[in-house]
């Protein structure tokens, strides 16, 4: 395959470095919004974890920023809950024009793996779309994500490096360039298999789910 390893880098690290939020901040913007959504659902939390398959106590301490999920639990979660990881890390915009600068846009950052999703889209009522952009280190996984509902679509596209999209355990290789578009009503992983690290945007439509 061709080796674009480098390409597309610089102008998204500069975005990064811009931005320069501390993980343990987003950690504690996200526990408010999960204990928002699991309240306004009437769920306690002995409810969702058993919902989500993720434990009582984590579910607490990620709710008090104690803890920064894993990207697993995470998608878990959300899903339990009907909504989607930038619904999470973020409240809602408004307005005809939005402006979502650098440093504002919410980011989290998996303690394992280095994974890293930057959210690059305002969230805009009724919309259900979701436009991310992932980084993952060389070698890593993001771990396999739950089927999402029946309905939800996800589109891929590489920026920079070499990425394998495993679909319900079957491979898909790509590279920078590629395209790769699912229903993702299966289980789905990606891992980066280049020489370096893999950028790539994911933008997840649930707007029909």
């Amino acid at each position: 395959m061709q080796d674009n390893s480098g390409a597309g880098f610089e102008t998204f690290d500069r975005l990064a470095d811009e931005a320069g939020a501390p993980e343990a901040q987003e950690g504690m913007a996200l526990g408010p919004r999960l204990k928002e959504f699991r309240t306004g659902r009437g769920l306690s939390l002995e409810q969702l974890a058993e919902k989500s398959g993720v434990s009582r106590s984590a579910i607490s301490k990620i709710e008090r920023g104690e803890v920064t999920p894993t990207t697993s639990n995470l998608a878990k979660l959300a899903e339990a809950l009907g909504t989607t990881f930038a619904e999470l890390m973020s409240p809602p915009s408004g307005g005809e024009v939005v402006v979502l600068r650098a440093k504002d846009q919410p980011r989290m950052i998996d303690d394992k793996t280095g994974f890293e999703r930057r959210c690059i889209a305002p969230i805009l009522p009724s919309r259900g779309l979701d436009w991310v952009l992932n980084t993952l280190p060389k070698g890593q996984s993001t771990g396999q994500f739950v089927p999402h509902s029946v309905g939800v679509e996800e589109y891929i596209y590489v920026l920079s490096g070499e990425l394998d999209a495993l679909l319900d355990r079957q491979s898909h290789p790509l590279s920078a360039g590629d395209a790769l578009f699912f229903r993702a009503h299966v289980t789905h992983e990606f891992i980066a298999r280049g020489t370096g690290p893999c950028q790539y945007l994911l933008i997840i439509d649930s707007k029909s789910r």
